[in-house]
């Protein structure tokens, strides 16, 4: 089964992830981006579910620290904000994808499900 590394601060965001994952993938939590970079590098997820705004260090930063050591794993953003600069800057950074909050479960199964075959 393919494991999802969901990097996201806030308790009822993360609890809605599981909730929309559980019947589908493994996943494991990073509560900030800091601790979002140490897990995508040392555990080998098949692909990242990155929040955008986040303490110690922002998801646009991890992805792009990220990309650089592993260029071939799938990072999809997610954020509360959706607007289109906000998704280019998340593709700028290196994002394979971008989903806005509140995530819709149908949505979010078929966009990781893209990456993952």
């Amino acid at each position: 089964m393919n494991r999802i590394l969901v990097a996201e601060d806030n308790d009822s965001n993360y609890m809605l992830m599981t909730y929309i994952l559980k019947n589908h993938f493994e996943f494991f939590r990073a509560k900030n981006g800091q601790e979002a970079l140490e897990k995508a590098l040392n555990e080998q997820p098949d692909l990242v579910l990155m929040d955008i705004k986040m303490p110690v260090m922002d998801g646009l930063e991890a992805t792009r620290l990220i990309k650089l050591k592993n260029p071939s794993l799938p990072i999809i953003a997610l954020t509360a904000n959706a607007f289109d600069s906000d998704r280019q800057q998340a593709l700028a950074a290196g994002c394979d994808d971008f989903l806005s909050k509140p995530i819709n479960a149908e949505k979010c199964i078929q966009t990781i499900k893209k990456f993952l075959g």
